[in-house]
């Protein structure tokens, strides 16, 4: 009845997280909900102000489909600075959100039967995206290496269908921030096998403990031929509901994700393109200082109640606004059979028994991993927390 396409896909699974968690309050439960990869926060002043002034002026027309002018102009300017290259306004397209510009990207560079190496654990939509794409996903188990991958564990499923690898860092699920050696390994590789990279760095911003972010063409400038950035403002400033992303990449991608966009979504929204600009124009970085010392005050506070866990490791969180949790120490095999449980169960629990509401590694890739995040308010932070560590020291 329906496209084969659709068999490929399901519902993110984060997505399945935040709904079961909304199940769960509506039924009368007092929840505390880890799930969602969002920042409790007040808009900036200056979006807030770039927002009613587009309103005022009625600004209610199409801009181009790709983005105003204006605003892919102050995004190259932007990539220029971050990259330490000068980047050009025709190389950069503005997108609903970054989701949107990963489509554009699968869409516009994956054949049938191309494959695509995706480091595992995954932020979901990268395999799925890929699949419609009708590519097939490869992924590297980074579970021993810190959620970093291996070159050579990269080189090693490079075949002559590899067409690109994906590079998310800092990382969703993990919070891993890939070294300057990986990443210099990786652009190498790139350029050698004649590979693209997409290079998610959504979480740029958030880096913690010395950890330090790397654009892998500002360490690997000749890989740029052969690269795609993919960015946001979802996460940088706590927007995820106003859906801006953007893409920087060659100019004849950017062509070709123009002519998909148009038969698609057409341009993003009108009014949060004029807000971003606005900001990119009069924002002093004040906001972003903010948003990244709330971060580091909530990774902290959870970190300490997380230390309380006995079996569990604590995690690293290096970077984004992640508490990724391994906890093939807690799982047991059933009375029915040899497999192990996953972490499925051990969310199940944590809702049932804690009013806690996670994100289970399954949706990831990752069977015995959970992902927490700690972008809500501190206070809802350190009481969930305290719950997950009660039930996790419990669990046998």
């Amino acid at each position: 009845m329906l496209a084969q396409r659709t068999k490929l896909f399901k519902s993110s699974g984060t997505a399945a997280a935040r709904a079961a968690a909304k199940a769960a309050a509506d039924a009368g439960m007092e929840i505390v909900d880890l799930t969602a990869g969002e920042i409790w926060s007040d808009l900036a002043p200056t979006i807030r102000d770039g927002a009613i002034e587009a309103i005022r002026q009625g600004l209610n027309r199409y801009t181009d489909t790709i983005g105003s002018m204006e605003l892919r102009e102050a995004l190259a300017r932007k990539v220029s600075v971050e990259t330490g290259q000068l980047w050009l306004a025709e190389e950069i397209a503005v997108t609903s959100g970054a989701k949107q510009a990963l489509f554009n990207v699968a869409m516009a560079l994956i054949n049938p039967g191309d494959q695509v190496i995706i480091p595992a654990p995954y932020w979901t939509t990268f395999p799925a995206q890929v699949q419609i794409a009708g590519g097939t996903p490869v992924h590297i188990d980074t579970r021993g290496n810190g959620y970093v991958p291996r070159i050579d564990d990269i080189r090693r499923v490079v075949t002559p269908l590899t067409r690109a690898i994906v590079v998310n860092t800092p990382g969703n699920p993990t919070g891993a921030v890939y070294d300057a050696e990986t990443l210099v390994a990786i652009g190498r590789l790139a350029v050698e096998q004649d590979l693209w990279i997409i290079f998610d760095e959504c979480y740029a911003p958030f880096t913690y403990d010395g950890h330090r972010h790397h654009p892998v063409v500002s360490l690997v400038p000749e890989v740029r031929a052969r690269m795609v950035i993919v960015n946001s403002f979802s996460k940088s400033l706590a927007l995820t509901g106003w859906r801006v992303g953007y893409l920087a990449a060659p100019k004849e991608l950017i062509s070709a994700v123009k002519g998909l966009q148009s038969h698609t979504t057409s341009n993003p929204n009108v009014v949060a393109q004029h807000a971003v600009q606005h900001h990119l124009r009069d924002g002093d970085g004040t906001f972003e200082a903010r948003l990244r010392g709330q971060l580091k005050a909530a990774r902290q506070a959870g970190l300490a109640a997380l230390s309380q866990l006995q079996r569990v490791p604590i995690p690293e969180a290096q970077g984004g606004f992640y508490f990724y949790l391994d906890l093939s120490s807690v799982l047991r095999p059933t009375l029915d059979d040899d497999h192990a449980e996953t972490s499925d169960d051990i969310v199940s629990a944590l809702l049932a028994q804690a009013g806690v509401a996670g994100v289970s590694g399954t949706a990831f890739g990752d069977a015995v991993g959970l992902r927490f995040s700690y972008g809500i308010p501190p206070e809802l932070l350190e009481a969930g927390l305290e719950r997950v560590v009660r039930v996790l020291n419990a669990w046998i």
